[in-house]
């Protein structure tokens, strides 16, 4: 399962957490994983073209934004990226969890 943690600092979203695999089909052939990478990697491109100082990130095994820096604009991105990964979470919701 994908678990998408965000922590926030009175209500200000400074960190967000994409943990594991969605398990829903083998690797490389998983839908759930290719949308969620796709709306992420998006996300992130555009934040990074805008202002590559509002965010960093680590992608190892975990994938990691930090925002460093929030703007309109960022935090727009950031807002729609997560509503997007919750409408994942409707449809499959053995796959992809928000975590508090």
């Amino acid at each position: 399962m994908i678990k998408i943690r965000i922590k926030h600092d009175n209500k200000i979203i400074n960190q967000i957490q994409i943990i594991g695999h969605a398990e829903y089909d083998e690797y490389g052939k998983d839908i759930v994983c290719a949308a969620v990478s796709s709306i992420v990697i998006v996300t992130v491109n555009a934040i990074m073209k805008i202002d590559q100082e509002c965010i960093e990130y680590t992608n190892s095994d975990d994938l990691i934004i930090n925002i460093k820096k929030h703007t309109e604009i960022t935090d727009l991105l950031i807002q729609n990226m997560l509503d997007l990964l919750k409408e994942l979470e409707e449809q499959y919701a053995e796959n992809i969890k928000f975590e508090n």
